[in-house]
């Protein structure tokens, strides 16, 4: 199994990469999360990797960090999630944002993700649960379940992306209604 590259970046052509490890060529499928983090062309790179074997081809997906990495492994051991719907996943969500998905238990935030549909958002959410950001409401210092879940769906109505209302989120004090958190909500996006 081929757990780490390390080489030289000679193509980037998304979601596919080229890196020369002592003069062999490895084609690499990476998510957009971590093909944005690469450093430029003939230079030196490191990934994580996964090598899965088909019937029909090997395919080596990368990954920049061990989060990366492991939520994919646990996409992949889902029925009906294979490794590019996988990759699909990271590509249109960070890992926190999947984990915030899946303990708020919101498959509107996964059916945004192209191919994921209502389903398969669901399957995700419980087959997920327990297993990616279950104590995310005690680290990440984002108010009560109900009203965080309240205010979160306020914003995305609005037109705020999924990046842009979690960071709001944050700002909003834990002891605050839904309608104040709204208020502190669009404060904070309003300075940014």
């Amino acid at each position: 199994m081929i757990g780490r590259l390390s080489g030289i970046l000679l193509e980037k052509n998304p979601p596919q990469l080229l890196v020369d490890c002592n003069g062999v060529g490895y084609e690499v499928a990476v998510p957009m999360s971590t093909f944005y983090n690469l450093p430029g062309l003939g230079d030196k790179v490191v990934l994580l990797t996964h090598l899965a074997i088909r019937e029909d081809a090997h395919v080596l997906f990368g990954f920049g960090s061990a989060e990366e990495r492991n939520c994919f492994k646990e996409l992949i051991k889902i029925s009906g999630v294979g490794a590019r719907t996988a990759l699909s996943i990271l590509s249109g969500m960070s890992v926190a944002d999947l984990a915030q998905a899946v303990t708020l238990q919101e498959a509107g935030r996964l059916t945004k993700v192209p191919g994921i549909g209502k389903k398969t958002a669901e399957r995700l959410l419980l087959e997920l649960k327990g297993k990616l950001g279950a104590d995310l409401g005690a680290k990440g210092g984002v108010v009560h379940h109900d009203t965080t879940s309240d205010i979160l769906n306020a914003l995305l109505a609005l037109g705020y992306s999924d990046k842009e209302a979690t960071l709001a989120l944050k700002q909003v004090p834990t002891d605050a209604t839904v309608s104040e958190g709204i208020k502190h909500a669009l404060k904070a996006l309003s300075k940014a």
